[in-house]
C-alpha cells in the first residue's frame, strides 16, 4: 500500500474508532457497573523490607538444611546483606538443632516463627541501622 489520501484516510478512519472505542469504557474501571461486566484488577501489593526479609530467610534456611547445591552460594549471591546474613546463620543453628530434635515440621515452625520475629525487629523503624550492609 502507498501513503496516498485512501491509506491515510484509513489510519485516520483507524485513530477515531480506537479513540472512541477507549473512550466509551466504563467510568469504574471495566467493572461495569453493580451488575456484571469485568471485574476491576485487585490492587498490587508492594512487600515491605520485613515480608522480603522474612521470605529470604525461610527460604535459605530451607535450602541450607536440605543441602540444596544453591545453598553453598555467599550471601550476597543469595540477595541478602549482611544484617539478613546474620539472622540466616543464627536461624541455621537453632533450626538444625531442632530438627534434630523435634524434626522437620518442628525446625520449618522455628524458622518462620523466628525469621518473622528477627525481621520485624530488624526492619521496626523501615530500614535497618547500622548503614547498608
Amino acid at each position: 500500500m502507498g501513503t496516498g489520501p485512501a491509506r491515510r484516510s484509513s489510519l485516520l478512519l483507524c485513530a477515531l474508532l480506537l479513540s472512541a472505542a477507549c473512550s466509551a469504557a466504563p467510568a469504574d474501571g471495566g467493572t461495569g457497573g453493580a451488575g456484571g461486566g469485568t471485574p476491576a484488577a485487585p490492587a498490587p501489593h508492594s512487600t515491605s523490607p520485613q515480608e522480603l526479609c522474612t521470605s529470604l530467610i525461610t527460604h535459605w534456611t530451607a535450602a541450607i538444611l536440605a543441602g540444596a547445591p544453591e545453598a553453598g552460594l555467599d550471601y550476597q549471591a543469595m540477595g541478602l546483606s549482611g544484617g539478613q546474613n546474620e539472622i540466616l546463620r543464627d536461624i541455621v543453628v537453632a533450626a538444625r538443632a531442632e530438627l534434630r530434635t523435634g524434626g522437620p515440621d518442628a525446625a520449618r515452625a522455628l524458622t518462620a516463627r523466628e525469621a518473622e520475629r528477627r525481621c520485624a525487629d530488624r526492619y521496626r523503624t523501615g530500614t535497618p541501622t547500622g548503614g547498608p550492609w
